[in-house]
């Protein structure tokens, strides 16, 4: 029987799911909260533009949130949470009573969101994703995708470390999208990640440069670096193994802090170019909410609590309120301004 299949957040990330989803005859529905996106997908379909050329996909099924209860589907079987962290408690909740008991809800998002999603869905239901997907979209419908399939990868795990079948039917849908691998260790995978976001999103973002740019800078590359550094050791002394992400190996994730830091900066800026902008710096030329608190800030939060110091992550924080509150504005100047917090906070 043909699955049910829904994409759940129309952004940079869903939008890319959705159309080599469409690609590939796969049929499924898209849902997102921001109007104005679902109706030029009703009507027009995507345009994603990359390195691997132009694609439209023509009209959609896309539903507004409130389509959704007159649709004729009853349940669906996979639904990809494709989400920014801070909508994935209410967008789980909202998709729960279209869940039945086998429904897989795979959480491709930044952030270790895969247990909030499981404490509303189950975690029987909910499939983790690491994910390394460069994108970016500044009108609705159209988004320009920086790393394409072939330079896409993903990471998928069940909670439990297990290798079950529905991750490979959930692979055999993603290969579409991303070079796709399975991992026994998909918190770890995501720490990991969180780690790489951490020094990467919201520092660059707080510049608004671009990343090849923005480590240029002076003394940035210094920031970023402990950024990192911290982030490793909050997660080590949560418990969580760091893993091989963006093709890196495991025995690399075994080095130094320091050492584990700069790769995966170098690797990931590797692979997305150097005039890219992320999804933070995205949020905040849109003058959105970012997502800094559920990376810098989880770094910051656990390291109260574990009393391990990370004063440059909270300066970050600090340094993004500001801008997100619009008390400054997002420039170079930043990297001072985070220089001066971390130096403070480091002695206090």
């Amino acid at each position: 029987m043909k699955k049910k299949i829904i994409i759940l957040g129309a952004g940079a990330i869903g939008g890319c799911v959705c159309a080599n989803f469409s690609q590939a005859g796969i049929e499924h529905w898209i849902i997102d909260p921001w109007p104005d996106v679902i109706d030029v997908m009703k009507k027009q379909g995507l345009h994603i533009t990359s390195s691997d050329g132009d694609f439209r996909s023509g009209p959609l099924q896309a539903i507004h949130l409130h389509e959704l209860a007159g649709i004729p589907i009853d349940y669906f079987d996979i639904v990809f949470l494709a989400s920014k962290a801070g909508e994935a408690k209410w967008l789980s909740e909202f998709i729960l009573p279209y869940l039945h008991p086998q429904s897989m809800v795979v959480v491709l998002m930044n952030g270790m969101m895969n247990q909030d999603v499981a404490k509303i869905v189950g975690a029987e239901r909910t499939i983790g994703c690491v994910l390394e997907l460069s994108a970016e979209s500044f009108q609705a419908g159209v988004i320009k995708r920086k790393t394409p399939p072939a330079r896409t990868w993903m990471g998928l795990g069940e909670l439990n470390g297990q290798r079950t079948p529905r991750l490979e039917e959930i692979k055999n849908l993603l290969h579409h999208v991303a070079t796709v691998d399975i991992t026994t260790n998909i918190e770890g995978a995501k720490w990991t990640k969180l780690v790489t976001n951490a020094m990467v999103l919201a520092p660059f973002a707080m510049l608004k440069a671009e990343s090849y740019e923005a480590l240029q800078l002076p003394h940035m590359r210094e920031l970023v670096l402990q950024i990192g550094i911290e982030a490793i050791a909050v997660g080590q002394a949560l418990g969580h193994q760091l893993e091989g992400i963006f093709g890196l190996s495991d025995s690399e994730m075994e080095q130094e802090a320091p050492v584990i830091a700069e790769k995966l900066v170098t690797t990931l800026l590797g692979h997305i170019g150097k005039k890219s902008q992320n999804a933070v710096t995205q949020d905040v030329i849109k003058k959105r909410r970012t997502e800094t608190p559920y990376l810098n800030g989880l770094v910051v939060q656990h390291g109260m609590t574990l009393k391990i110091p990370t004063p440059a992550n909270r300066a970050i924080v600090e340094v993004m309120r500001q801008i997100e509150q619009q008390m400054i504005p997002a420039n170079l100047s930043n990297i001072g301004v985070a220089i001066a917090l971390t130096k403070s906070y480091a002695t206090t």
